[in-house]
């Protein structure tokens, strides 16, 4: 398993210590939510945060766009040092031709599942990334309660990747902690975003040995 812990639960007045902190504690890749206020109600970073987050930790940046118009700030935030982006599906009517530039500029792609949409709609681009998301809750604001209805969407992706022979990586965001970790574990999670649970914990530390001991 890999533990993404998500910054927007961080404290943004103290950024780089809350990063350096969850990286000595083993977090896996860190995990940056991109809202714009009109695909998602909430506003957050732009390529600047990630930009200078990049020289001052080694862990992977997986960029999650809450944009309503991906196509057009992906490669900014590729440029800005992002190692994987991952696009809504909802998000964009040329979603194929967004991921294949996301690939062409080195970068690993990734697509997001809103709760309510399908997964039939990722039939043609599931060959394509190195990465589908579920979102567990609703987009937009961290501290939701996990969807447990979508533990079965985790489990139906799972099979569908092994009925196909893909190898793109499973990750669940939204409502993770110590418990509803287990149940996402079982369906087939690869990847673990946890926001509240992680920086909201006391000990970062203690939050992150409690989700691997979870899913063990």
């Amino acid at each position: 398993m890999k533990i993404a812990p998500s910054i927007l639960s961080a404290d943004f007045a103290y950024l780089a210590r809350d990063v350096e902190k969850v990286e000595q504690a083993g977090a896996d890749l860190l995990h940056v939510d991109v809202m714009d206020g009109h695909f998602v109600g909430n506003l957050t970073f732009g390529p600047l945060v990630v930009q200078a987050l990049r020289p001052v930790t080694n862990l992977p940046l997986e960029v999650h766009l809450m944009v309503s118009d991906p196509g057009v700030w992906a490669p900014e935030f590729a440029e800005a040092g992002a190692d994987t982006i991952l696009v809504h599906e909802e998000a964009t009517s040329h979603l194929y031709g967004v991921l294949q530039h996301i690939r062409a500029a080195g970068v690993r792609a990734g697509v997001v599942v809103n709760p309510g949409t399908s997964l039939s709609s990722l039939d043609e681009v599931l060959p394509l990334v190195d990465q589908v998301l579920v979102m567990t809750v609703n987009p937009g604001f961290g501290g939701q309660k996990f969807l447990t209805p979508m533990v079965d969407k985790v489990a139906r992706l799972y099979q569908l990747r092994q009925e196909r022979d893909l190898h793109f990586a499973i990750e669940v965001d939204g409502g993770i902690n110590d418990q509803t970790v287990k149940a996402a574990a079982a369906a087939g999670t690869d990847i673990f975003v946890a926001g509240s649970y992680v920086f909201g914990a006391s000990n970062v530390g203690d939050a992150i040995t409690a989700l691997r001991e979870a899913v063990k």
